[in-house]
């Protein structure tokens, strides 16, 4: 359940959690224990985020930070100019696992962002391409929460708190300062949210009711689990601090956590689970109602970053065109495809690639969705079977960076092209246009 309490140990080591207590003298079986916290200390409980882990060693247990090259990871907006355009991404090319071997951190590329993260407020997208696993590495994000969107290819990630299997159709969120590793089977793609010190949280209902959308019970944290080993050279302990990459060295793993408990933990959300309400008179209800995660702003009602899908559903609303409208917004909106074909933009917009309208950049259905959708026969009809494109909406006007713009060589640069043939169709001289139906 999201955000609930939860409490776990390794069945190997039965009674590991302390009882009635967080910091015993002793511990049991002799474990350190060590508290995350994720909120300051003196939040309103409906708001404070922490866990206890019980563990063979404490993370402490490492050698200096050095400094390492950051590969395609930026946090500077500035390297080019803004470019208010429309943008689209052909799917992002995987690197051949015969030509050049690449994990997860070595596979991450920012792709667009705004704000500061020294000031943890802001957001970064990243995509990742990756074909080798995290052999004897583990990365932590000090300033960032991240949500991170599979899109080919399964993800075995392992955290303190246990391992998580995320496949494409899933998403998992790992939280501030918590340590992972990821295992991967193939070549690998996918999506990567950074929000700048603000969590995540289910998004309010208001009258919709007490149930919809994503369902807290649908949210899975994972067990305790541990290894006690010791890596030959050491294991490589990666932490992204101030939006630079360090690197220190440990003899022992960090996945030694026999048990734990709190409320601060990754997790992790299957799609196929989200409720989706939509218009069943007319017109349409904003895409709001797609929200699965929401990481608010101080200004009520703003975030600094949704994360929206366009499930499978029904489409009934009559008298209504039914793709997406023309549309101005004031967040600016990236949207990714991890399967099927995007109602709005059945050609161009491709699983494993993406697209940006940055705040005010106008945008909507492409020529020919608008000919078939303004003369199609209005009956009830599935609408996105086989699909699911997703959307990270921020308030922040988001700036591109140099490798999405060029070194990426993904960028589609015929993109505008898709709105050339749309004519006029005005009739001065006839107020009710001819109804299909």
């Amino acid at each position: 359940g999201f955000g609930n309490e939860c409490a776990s140990e390794d069945p190997r080591c039965p009674g590991s959690l302390p009882e009635g207590q967080n910091n015993p003298q002793v511990c049991p079986y002799n474990l350190y224990a060590e508290q995350l916290s994720g909120s300051a200390f003196t939040c309103p409980r409906s708001t404070n985020k922490r866990s206890w882990l019980y563990r063979i060693l404490p993370s402490v247990s490492h050698k200096p930070f050095e400094s390492i090259d950051e590969g395609h990871v930026t946090h500077n907006w500035d390297e080019v100019d803004p470019d208010p355009n429309q943008l689209r991404w052909k799917p992002f090319e995987i690197p051949k696992a015969s030509q050049k071997k690449v994990d997860f951190v070595s596979g991450l590329h920012t792709l667009c962002g705004a704000g500061d993260i020294k000031s943890n407020n802001g957001l970064a997208i990243h995509i990742f391409l990756c074909n080798t696993s995290m052999e004897n590495r583990i990365a932590h994000h000090c300033p960032v929460f991240f949500c991170s969107v599979p899109q080919k290819g399964n993800l075995l990630i392992y955290t303190e708190f246990g391992k998580m299997l995320v496949q494409p159709n899933e998403i998992c969120v790992i939280q501030r300062g918590m340590r992972f590793s990821i295992d991967v089977f193939e070549e690998t793609r996918g999506y990567l949210l950074e929000v700048y010190g603000v969590h995540f949280e289910l998004p309010d209902l208001g009258p919709i009711g007490a149930n919809g959308l994503a369902n807290p019970r649908d949210f899975l944290i994972p067990v305790a689990w541990y290894e006690d080993r010791q890596v030959p050279g050491g294991y490589t302990v990666i932490n992204k601090y101030q939006g630079k990459l360090f690197a220190a060295k440990q003899d022992v793993s960090p996945f030694n956590v026999v048990a734990w408990h709190g409320n601060y933990t990754p997790y992790k959300y299957n799609l196929k689970n989200f409720m989706v309400i939509n218009s069943v008179a007319f017109d349409h209800a904003d895409p709001s109602i797609f929200t699965v995660l929401t990481a608010k702003s101080v200004r009520p009602g703003v975030a600094i970053a949704d994360f929206v899908i366009f499930p499978p559903r029904w489409g009934v609303a009559d008298k209504t065109f039914r793709p997406p409208y023309y549309h101005r917004n004031c967040m600016s909106e990236f949207m990714g495809l991890i399967r099927g074909h995007y109602e709005a933009k059945q050609g161009g917009f491709l699983p494993g690639g993406g697209s940006l309208h940055s705040t005010m950049t106008p945008h909507g259905p492409d020529a020919d969705c608008f000919e078939k959708a303004s003369k199609a026969k209005l009956a009830p009809e599935r609408i996105a079977d086989g699909t699911m494109a997703f959307m990270f909406e921020s308030s922040l006007s988001l700036a591109v960076t140099k490798w999405g713009l060029k070194a990426s060589r993904c960028l589609d640069e015929n993109y505008y092209k898709c709105w050339e043939p749309l004519k006029s169709h005005f009739t001065p001289s006839s107020r009710n246009p001819t109804e299909p139906n």
